[in-house]
């Protein structure tokens, strides 16, 4: 280690890091990455195989509510318009029963952008509490 001297001009203490050896490390190892980054290649999923579907999905059953908040029920071609109080029962009509074990029809959502989310929340809420099980939003796809 260097000394300090007290004599005229000795050697001074050096207080400074060399930097240089360690940004020749970082750059030697970026570059072993960037060469063998795209020699990786992504594993392969095995998926497990299954039988065929029972049957294709029934149609779903629409509920519309437009820029004015009117609510409409489509189902199977025809729309019917309907309240908010009773759009739970509509709804319930409109599903067949079903044997244990088969899948409920599915009920769609579909509002317009400008309406308040508030409105859509009491639709979903009139159905929760009718017991409808599978509900969903529909959403434009797209840029």
């Amino acid at each position: 280690m260097p000394t300090v001297s007290s004599r005229g001009r000795g050697r001074r203490t050096i207080s400074e890091i060399n930097m240089v050896p360690f940004i020749d490390v970082m750059l030697v190892l970026l570059i072993i990455f960037m060469v063998t980054a795209p020699l990786i290649t992504p594993s392969m999923i095995a998926l497990p195989k299954v039988g065929k579907a029972p049957g294709q999905p029934p149609k779903p059953i629409q509920i519309e509510i437009s820029k004015d908040e009117v609510i409409q029920i489509k189902s199977e071609g025809k729309s019917v318009p309907a309240r908010l109080t009773e759009i739970g029962a509509a709804v319930k009509r409109l599903q067949p029963s079903v044997p244990a074990g088969d899948q409920v029809t599915p009920v769609v959502i579909s509002a317009d952008k400008s309406i308040k989310y508030e409105t859509v929340v009491k639709v979903m809420d009139a159905l929760q509490k009718a017991g409808v099980a599978r509900v969903g939003l529909s959403v434009q796809t797209g840029n």
